[in-house]
């Protein structure tokens, strides 16, 4: 009965529009995407969901009886949302989640559209119009993220690496393994790689493409500034030997986080100063770096470094890798301050 009562009330607002629409573009880390371009993008549905606050039929939508172990991702961005860990079946016909990927994945807005207040979902970067949240969800949050199929992609477990969210692999799998993975944008990647490389207990340190919502992008897109990537690097370390807060320190040391979007002779998005964290503990822990940086900061400047989930990372192409072992008088633009 209680389930009878809950699709009649979520049928009922089914089709209402929402509270928060946003004029003409969709933001997004980087910049922004025209509405127009979204169009030839998305599907019709993709679009009405996203940018029109549209509601998909309840049983006729592609992940509402999904029982596959994968993460959920903004069609428009590629942000990570939900994850399958915390789907279940409310019985109203759509997707139903106990709580987002991050606290941070989604934004929660005042919907008053159906003549009565509801919450709405978003997604935290794109802000694409996701569904609504309600309190009648199961333990242990309560919650109900009701979330329209139209507005995410899955990608399946299976599939994590070669769609480019390896990083999120260890959710699904019982292994422990002993290094743990971070991604750092600040300026022209050769010279954050290098620089990680040099510490003791970084296994790895990779150059790549991260925070756009173009999949599969090259060096000539991402430089043209359209793509939304920023130049990142991977660092795969031992936390045995070196901790997440000690790469922070020095991720604020080898740059100049206070440019926005610039890093000395290079400038646009793909430059920006970012921090793309996996885990809660990485964001708390990124957060308390960026607020001693701005009390402690030898710059006398606040810093506009961005704290996003990360979603898809693309590795650059080889000639980029170890690019100042292969030519150690090429270009480097990274001087590492003894203090923050």
């Amino acid at each position: 009965m209680f389930l009878l009562k809950l699709l009649t009330i979520s049928m009922l607002f089914a089709y209402s529009s929402c509270g928060s629409a946003e004029n003409g573009k969709t933001a997004k880390s980087g910049g922004f995407m025209d509405k127009s371009e979204l169009k030839s993008k998305l599907t019709a549905e993709q679009f009405s969901v996203t940018q029109l606050c549209g509601t998909e039929p309840p049983f006729k939508n592609a992940y509402w009886d999904n029982h596959e172990e994968g993460i959920y991702v903004d069609v428009v961005s590629g942000e990570p949302l939900f994850s399958s860990k915390d789907k279940f079946n409310s019985g109203t016909g759509w997707p139903s989640f106990t709580k987002p990927f991050f606290p941070s994945s989604v934004a929660e807005y005042d919907d008053n559209s159906a003549g009565m207040t509801r919450t709405e979902v978003k997604s935290l970067l794109a802000k694409s119009h996701l569904g609504h949240l309600f309190p009648d969800g199961p333990a242990p949050t309560g919650l109900r993220y009701c979330i329209n199929s139209a507005s995410l992609e899955f990608i399946k477990s299976t599939d994590l690496e070669k769609q480019g969210y390896g990083h999120y692999a260890y959710l699904f799998s019982n292994k422990n393994p002993n290094s743990q993975t971070a991604f750092f944008a600040g300026g022209c990647f050769w010279g954050v790689e290098k620089l990680f490389e040099q510490v003791k207990g970084v296994i790895d340190a990779e150059s790549g493409y991260i925070g756009g919502h173009v999949k599969n992008p090259d060096y000539e897109s991402v430089c043209s500034g359209e793509t939304g990537h920023a130049e990142a690097v991977k660092v795969v370390f031992d936390p045995s030997m070196t901790s997440y807060s000690e790469l922070l320190n020095l991720f604020f040391r080898l740059h100049d986080p206070t440019t926005k979007n610039r890093q000395h002779n290079d400038i646009g998005t793909q430059y920006r100063s970012a921090i793309f964290y996996l885990t809660p503990q990485q964001q708390k822990e990124a957060i308390e770096m960026k607020s001693r940086f701005d009390r402690e900061s030898t710059l006398k400047r606040k810093s506009v470094t961005e704290i996003v989930p990360a979603g898809a990372f693309y590795s650059a192409e080889q000639y980029h890798q170890d690019y100042l072992k292969k030519n150690p008088n090429g270009y480097f633009c990274h001087i590492v301050r003894d203090k923050l």
